[in-house]
């Protein structure tokens, strides 16, 4: 289960950093959209977003320094929640700008802030998942002695693997 929570949870990152990073600008209104950081720190915020999700997605695709990685991943999902919950809490008509784009809404278009909200925090669990358990199976960290092992006692590899 850990490895399908990693490489699921690593995809996501992967794919959500490569879709914004070869327009880094889109990132930055994206950001800017949510308005709750201010104008310098949103600006460094959208460049440096794509960067850091492509480099945590990696880390958890390849099993390297899974349980940092998967810290990193579940709390930049956690403020995509908190972020998105933000933004309808407060009318705002925006593009969650998860996968590229961003920014305001055109007109006849409705933000889809619900689901983003479950499936951002259904990856929350997959980065907790990554947490709690062994790297699992294909792991760079398994084949580095880096893993550790936290398992309960009784508990089966296979099951968690």
């Amino acid at each position: 289960m850990t490895t399908v929570a990693r490489l699921v949870l690593g995809g996501v990152l992967i794919a959500a950093g490569g879709l914004k990073i070869g327009n880094p600008a889109d990132s930055v209104v994206a950001v800017k959209a949510y308005q709750l950081l201010p104008e310098s720190i949103a600006v460094t915020v959208g460049y440096a977003l794509p960067i850091l999700e492509i480099v945590v997605g990696l880390l958890l695709v390849v099993g390297l320094l899974t349980r940092v990685a998967a810290v990193i991943a579940g709390l930049l999902m956690f403020a995509f929640v908190f972020g998105i919950a933000w933004a309808w809490a407060h009318g705002l008509r925006i593009d969650c700008g998860c996968f590229g784009g961003g920014g305001q809404l055109g007109v006849g278009e409705e933000p889809t802030y619900l689901l983003d909200i479950l499936r951002d925090f259904g990856l929350v669990l997959l980065g907790a998942w990554a947490v709690r358990f062994p790297p699992g199976r294909f792991a760079l960290d398994g084949a580095l002695g880096l893993g550790g092992d936290n398992r309960i006692e009784g508990d089966d590899e296979d099951e968690q693997g």
